[in-house]
């Protein structure tokens, strides 16, 4: 359990935080850095850059609605201490990995109490893996089927392309000899293959690819889809089958009533 020290400097610690957001800063740059995963990088601070003079300055990590603090009270913190190093020009990161992706934020206060501002979203490249597809092994004939991709670890998020029996399908189907009796919509952002309606030119084995301009595309498992036709003999035969139960279950009761069956029980 921390101590009063511990909390007095927590408290201390927000309150210098509160006193920074209070001051309207002048950002003066923003950009986006990309870097290979494992690799160094240095992260500039184009705040400290601007002027000259007496300064303080604070690095701040902003991924969604969490913000860390990176370099403050003139340290690195705890959670970066053994692979950042600091300069007033940049912090420098021994390696990064995926985790690291986001948006690194530079603070400068200036002796004159003007708060200087600027930002580097990071993006940590890493390759796609091997994605997983979801194919419908059979749909019928006039139906929709939807088909699948999904890939989590490459950064940035990969596009996805589809094929059927080894072929590229074209984002326009109607622009393809291969493909133009075939009407489907391909996400290329999602991974979501679309055909409706399906018919008998949809049969085939599909896999999806994944890449990012980082290593190598990746590819999925094939799977087989059958577009098959609507059952008519097993319709016609489910319904010849209802009827003669219902023609038995009628003549069922007219023997009863015609023997006397429902009669005697009343009395």
């Amino acid at each position: 359990m921390a101590g009063p020290g511990a909390w007095g400097r927590i408290h201390l610690l927000l309150l210098s935080v509160s006193a920074w957001s209070l001051i309207s800063a002048q950002v003066v740059d923003t950009q986006t850095i990309q870097v290979p995963e494992n690799d160094p990088i240095e992260i500039p601070c184009a705040a400290y850059a601007s002027q000259s003079g007496t300064a303080r300055v604070e690095w701040k990590f902003e991924k969604g609605s969490s913000i860390v603090l990176i370099y403050y009270d003139a340290k690195v913190t705890d959670p970066y201490k053994d692979r950042v190093t600091y300069t007033p020009t940049g912090i420098r990161f021994s390696s990064v990995t995926r985790k690291d992706t986001g948006k690194y934020i530079c603070e400068v206060l200036w002796g004159t109490g003007q708060l200087s501002k600027s930002e580097v979203n990071l993006i940590v490249q890493v390759p796609p893996s091997k994605p997983v597809a979801k194919v419908p092994t059979s749909v019928t004939i006039g139906n929709k089927a939807v088909l699948t991709c999904t890939e989590t670890d490459g950064s940035p998020p990969p596009t996805f392309q589809w094929y059927r029996d080894n072929i590229l399908m074209p984002s326009n189907p109607k622009t393809s000899e291969k493909f133009r009796n075939s009407s489907y919509t391909i996400d290329t952002k999602t991974g979501v293959l679309t055909i409706e309606p399906v018919t008998s030119f949809d049969t085939g084995d599909y896999f999806c690819e994944a890449q990012n301009n980082v290593g190598t595309a990746q590819k999925s498992e094939a799977i087989h889809l059958e577009a098959t036709e609507v059952n008519v003999g097993g319709i016609v035969a489910a319904v010849v089958v209802l009827l003669i139960v219902l023609a038995l279950v009628a003549f069922g009761i007219w023997f009863a009533y015609s023997r006397g069956f429902f009669s005697k029980r009343r009395e």
